[in-house]
């Protein structure tokens, strides 16, 4: 008996077909597919050679090329260079199968046997194996890792290497465990990364020649490259530019050709250039300001009402996104995720009832200090600023403290109680609320716990029917929005400067700057 059909006994292959068949039925719908993927369909050949250089914000000194560490852009990117797991999420909702071939699940969803991919390289000359894919998971999910994928693996009861198998059994049926195993930090590492976490070593179309953290990154075609539709160019060049001015500058000069984080307010003026584009997609991105609901005075939820009241959303999305983004609803999901609640209303700006939350709170009227960086997103500390006047006519005194962009996610995000920041946003429901809202999570940077919240949650995961699970999440999504700490004014279109030399660029909704995947799928003409 072969391993494929012992497996086939107790799991059902799921098929492209078939699986988005499933994620029909469990909400997972297409988005706008055929106008996202339009540009796959090219008929131009790649042209190989030369040297990608990119421009990105969201660099620090203190970051590492550990996975399990990324955090902010400039890491996602690195580690989208070098390594690759299990799988990717297209912008349709499909899967793009990187490190696993396929994916075979129970009838109740609680056990899913993934297919590892035969004959991948690691960049140390190893030889990819189910094994290594295990240890992965297992120092993903050890309580100690402080791993930004804790939040997603914290369901899992079980994990096995069998041949070429790796096999996950959770504690609670799971529909969404595919989409979770998408995780960019669960690239693939071997011997998990136990070894040396930081090593850079992976399976990814690039290996790492030098890392000069907050600096530059350079790394080059790896020659064993398992795919030979990716990976066009010989080198990439990262540059850690966090200045938004002088990132433009250098895109607009030629110094570099893709650009990130591209400013709304600069936007039109860019697309006019020469040699220049812009590319915006709508995504499920989100600028964001954080409050611990475990700390003063944020651990008082009229306070953090008020707060809420206190910020005019409209305002925000005019003056800062320009249109390009949407207005927020103190939540994290909008309706580009599938089984969305529309019907759940919309918060305005109320000055008048910001002030009566504020007076219930007993604040004592000192100042509330609110720290602000220019890489928390685009335009933060402008939008800190409206965020003043606004919640000044509720009576509310805000005062705003600005950081500096270098130790900013190591020393104030998910570390002080009040703090600008992002979200890139994930591409289910579950993952992300698992990665940010669950109580356990290890980037739950709002410190919001509350088991009516995480029950639901986790009865979320398993629950096949659509309608009753579109219900679930709208009961935690009015919980979040009424007691959490997450005030989220405005999702944001992702917005990249684009040299006209760069070909092959794809929309893609994921994530910024083709979900990481730019360096990958495009060449230069």
């Amino acid at each position: 008996m072969t391993d494929d059909h012992k497996y086939k006994t107790f799991a059902r292959a799921i098929s492209r077909r078939d699986f988005m068949g499933r994620a029909a039925a469990l909400g997972v719908g297409a988005v706008s597919a055929s106008a996202l993927l339009a540009a796959a369909a090219r008929a131009e050949t790649p042209v190989k050679g030369g040297t990608l250089k990119m421009g990105l914000g969201g660099g620090e000194s203190t970051n590492s090329l550990d996975p399990a560490a990324a955090l902010s852009q400039v890491p996602f990117h690195t580690t989208r260079a070098f390594g690759e797991p299990l799988l990717d999420t297209n912008p349709d909702g499909s899967f793009d199968w990187r490190l696993a071939e396929s994916v075979e699940s129970s009838a109740d969803g609680t056990t899913w046997a993934f297919k590892i991919r035969q004959g991948v390289e690691f960049h140390d000359g190893k030889t990819l194996t189910a094994e290594d894919v295990l240890a992965t998971m297992k120092r993903h999910s050890d309580e100690n890792s402080q791993s930004g994928a804790l939040g997603v693996m914290r369901g899992i009861a079980e994990m096995k290497a069998d041949g070429d198998m790796f096999i996950v059994t959770t504690a609670t049926p799971t529909a969404d465990l595919p989409y979770l195993m998408s995780t960019y930090q669960l690239a693939i590492q071997p011997n998990g990364g136990f070894d040396n976490p930081a090593a850079g070593i992976g399976t990814g179309a690039y290996r790492v020649v030098s890392e000069e953290a907050g600096v530059r990154y350079v790394f080059e075609k790896f020659a064993n490259y398992w795919d030979s539709s990716r990976g066009h160019v010989d080198q990439v060049e990262m540059l850690v530019i966090n200045d938004a001015t002088a990132r433009t500058a250098a895109l607009q000069s030629g110094q570099v050709h893709i650009i990130n984080k591209v400013e709304p307010k600069i936007a039109q003026l860019l697309s006019r250039a020469p040699g220049v584009q812009v590319k915006n997609v709508a995504g499920r991105g989100h600028y964001v300001f954080l409050m611990h609901c475990d700390a003063a005075p944020f651990e008082n939820n009229d306070l953090r009402m008020a707060l809420k009241l206190a910020i005019n959303r409209e305002e925000m999305v005019e003056k800062i996104l320009l249109g390009y983004g949407t207005v927020g609803n103190d939540i994290p999901v909008n309706a580009g995720y599938p089984l969305f609640d529309d019907t759940i209303p919309q918060r305005s700006y109320d000055p008048e009832k910001a002030a009566e939350y504020y007076k219930k709170s007993g604040h004592d009227g000192s100042p509330i200090v609110l720290q602000v960086s220019d890489v928390a997103f685009p335009g933060a500390l402008d939008a800190a600023q409206l965020f003043q006047q606004s919640a000044a006519a509720a009576g509310i005194p805000l005062e705003i403290k600005r950081e500096p962009g270098d130790g900013y996610w190591s020393e104030v995000w998910n570390k002080q109680p009040f703090c600008a920041s992002y979200w890139g946003g994930r591409p289910v429901q579950d993952q992300m609320y698992s990665t940010a809202y669950l109580s356990t999570a290890d980037w739950n940077d709002t410190r919001f716990r509350n088991e009516e919240f995480d029950g639901l949650l986790n009865q979320a995961k398993g629950e096949l029917d659509e309608a009753k699970r579109k219900a679930l999440y709208s009961e935690m999504a009015h919980i979040l929005r009424d007691e959490g700490g997450l005030i989220c004014p405005m999702f944001n279109d992702f917005i990249e400067g684009v040299r006209d030399e760069v070909q092959g660029w794809e929309a893609n909704n994921v994530w910024e700057v083709m979900n990481g995947l730019a360096p990958h799928k495009c060449w230069l003409a």
